[in-house]
């Protein structure tokens, strides 16, 4: 049996079995409380710079398949488990977790106790750490923990976006996994259809009508299914580097501006957040995640560290403007600090349950608006798909006022 080390900067240290690939992985240590949804965690790009410990017990079981990925490839650093599962009982699985991990060179470690590790991360937070299967050597790799690069004003945005712009499509999907496909399933291509999940809070057919609606999308580290709800809405998608002008964006003549999930502190991306202040009275804007954080800081506010973050399915958020409680999927370790918006230009629109950080916000006057969690939920419950429901009709308004004025004027 292979063994493997993950050391903490702090001097913890956990031994177990050493699975995926050999070698030696640093990053921030962070637990995510998902029960299913282990290959959509590992391909989210905004996991990029972090050792990922799942607390539910056994991971594994239904291994890996062409349809569930995010992005082009996995962005963690390493892979934390109570208990590997080396058999895997789906009819989807083409691949087991272990030759996927493999495949791409991240170190896994099991037989770690995963709750006093959880347990260490939430009395602690979330630190530096480096798993090695190479270097077993406790005080060798705690000091390698040390001298990894810390996430506080970090940027890991330019490490994960894409190279040039391009169009959303079936086509470009099954182009961006094309090696991976072939591995999984030869020429076959398949994708998942979110119109199911749209259906449970609207009704989407109404929406289509007088859609096709231009997104585009900035790609800060975008989640595929992301664009399958905004694709599955009937819009047309051009996704564009997060380096990409104000001027640029608008030259494309979009109905809508979307700001994606990623990685690293908002902080390290003043550059960006000058481009999106240009972008706010242009079109309607919708922030996920970080996107929501560089929307926060345009606004004037300020963004924060948590202390070990929220990353899971099952995270409760309160509606202020309906009551409503909504169960939220997460992967977030900055959030923005409410007392620094201007109350009488931002609503604060959105709350979380256990410990009250701002998971929303909207602007007063203009169409933009934002959420910390993820609504298209790859993977989570689909409380908050209305979302999107909202941004097309925003989308719809803002071209209704664009032809109003045109007639007006001729």
């Amino acid at each position: 049996m292979r063994q493997a080390i993950l050391a903490l900067e702090d001097g913890r240290t956990f031994r177990g079995r050493a699975w995926g690939a050999s070698g030696e992985r640093t990053g921030e240590i962070v637990f995510n409380t998902s029960m299913s949804g282990y290959q959509e965690i590992l391909t989210d790009p905004s996991y990029a710079g972090q050792i990922v410990t799942m607390t539910y017990p056994l991971i594994g079981n239904y291994g890996v398949n062409a349809e569930d990925i995010e992005s082009r490839r996995p962005f963690v650093e390493g892979f934390v488990v109570r208990e590997y599962s080396e058999i895997s009982s789906s009819w989807r699985s083409t691949m087991t977790l272990d030759e996927y991990l493999k495949r791409y060179g991240i170190p896994g470690i099991s037989e770690v106790d995963t709750r006093a590790l959880v347990r260490h991360i939430r009395e602690r937070g979330a630190m530096r750490a480096c798993l090695s299967t190479i270097d077993l050597n406790e005080q060798s790799v705690i000091e390698k923990a040390r001298q990894a690069p810390e996430m506080l004003g970090r940027n890991l945005v330019d490490e994960v976006t894409c190279g040039d712009p391009y169009e959303w499509s079936t086509e470009i999907e099954h182009q961006a996994t094309t090696d991976y496909r072939r591995v999984l399933i030869g020429d076959e291509i398949t994708t998942l259809d979110p119109v199911a999940a749209l259906h449970e809070t609207g009704t989407v057919e109404p929406l289509l009508e007088g859609g096709g609606f231009h997104v585009v999308a900035y790609d800060f580290g975008i989640k595929y299914y992301i664009l399958r709800y905004l694709a599955a809405l009937g819009c047309r998608i051009t996704v564009v580097p997060a380096r990409t002008s104000a001027d640029d964006v608008l030259s494309l003549a979009p109905d809508g501006i979307f700001l994606s999930n990623g990685p690293g502190d908002p902080a390290a991306l003043p550059e960006i957040v000058s481009e999106v202040r240009k972008l706010v009275n242009a079109a309607p804007v919708f922030g996920i995640c970080l996107g929501h954080q560089l929307l926060g800081r345009a606004f004037g506010g300020t963004t924060y560290k948590l202390k070990f973050g929220h990353r899971g399915g099952n995270q409760p958020v309160k509606n202020e403007r309906t009551g409503r409680i909504e169960i939220t999927s997460h992967n977030h370790g900055f959030a923005v600090d409410p007392d620094s918006l201007k109350s009488s230009e931002i609503e604060c629109t959105h709350f979380n349950l256990n410990d009250g950080t701002l998971e929303g916000l909207r602007h007063r006057s203009l169409p933009v608006f934002s959420v910390q969690y993820h609504p298209e939920a790859g993977p989570g419950p689909h409380d908050a798909t209305y979302l999107f429901h909202e941004f097309f009709a925003q989308m719809r308004e803002h071209r209704a006022r664009l032809r109003h004025i045109v007639q007006t004027k001729g």
